[in-house]
């Protein structure tokens, strides 16, 4: 490498709610000369980030820009609904989006569910992020449906979530510009699919060919017995064995003699 060649190094951005952990440590273990770093963004900036070089890849909500940014869907997240500890719905196991018919139901500016209509009744003013809903919540003010990972994210002691049937979800993703797939991103998208360090998909350490096995010799009948040479040899071979059936033939043959020499009676 010369000094005009950058290191090499690799960013990765992340929405709320998403762990990297165990993605980065793998990588740590597979190029540790190769620095990962991590890009926190609001799940609605995220494309733009990747698509300004901000990341080299990242795990963003769907929908993305697939004319633009490739994707890989990788899990969707249950629905939950965050309330607090005191509220009736904590009473149930699940509850369902009709449920929530009597109740103010939050709507943060940053929210990453796509509602056709949403449950409850409006606040009078929408909060400017999830975070700033759920300190509403606490106080009292209303309710809020999150995806499972960001009530989780803001959990407080305080607040408590129960599931949320008939509402919409949110699905995870890795994506990435679709013309800047380098070697980097096709090593990360190795690790998140579950490619073992020899895949031959991946950039790893190739797996060792195995040793070709060489061909027989064909040099003639001298180097391949016959099929009776085999038990000649055997026979040769084994001459203790072979005076024993000889021993066993006289044996025989004097057993038969005897029967035939037993005289017979007269009548």
């Amino acid at each position: 490498m010369t000094g005009s060649e950058a290191t090499p190094s690799f960013r990765l951005a992340y929405v709320p709610g998403v762990t990297p952990t165990k993605w980065v440590r793998i990588w740590n273990e597979r190029l540790p000369d190769v620095p990962l770093s991590l890009v926190a963004v609001p799940a609605a900036e995220a494309s733009a980030l990747l698509l300004d070089s901000g990341a080299d890849a990242g795990f963003v909500r769907l929908p993305v820009d697939r004319a633009e940014l490739s994707a890989i869907p990788l899990y969707t997240e249950a629905t939950v609904v965050v309330i607090p500890k005191d509220h009736v719905i904590a009473a149930v196991d699940e509850i369902s989006a009709e449920d929530l018919a009597d109740e103010i139901v939050l709507h943060p500016l940053d929210d990453v569910l796509d509602w056709e209509r949403l449950p409850g009744r409006p606040a009078i003013e929408r909060p400017a992020t999830t975070a700033d809903a759920i300190e509403l919540v606490a106080a009292g003010v209303g309710v809020l449906a999150v995806p499972q990972s960001l009530a989780r994210l803001h959990h407080r002691k305080d607040l408590t979530y129960r599931p949320l049937s008939g509402a919409p979800e949110s699905r995870i993703a890795l994506s990435w510009p679709e013309d800047r797939t380098t070697d980097l991103v096709d090593d990360f998208i190795g690790i998140v699919r579950g490619r073992t360090v020899n895949s031959t998909r991946g950039r790893g350490t190739p797996p060792a060919e195995k040793p070709k096995r060489k061909a027989p010799e064909t040099g003639g009948a001298r180097r391949k017995p016959a099929a009776g040479a085999g038990a000649g040899k055997g026979a040769r071979g084994g001459s203790g064995g072979a005076r024993g059936a000889k021993g066993g033939s006289r044996g025989a043959k004097g057993a038969a003699g005897t029967k035939r020499g037993k005289p017979r009676k007269r009548p």
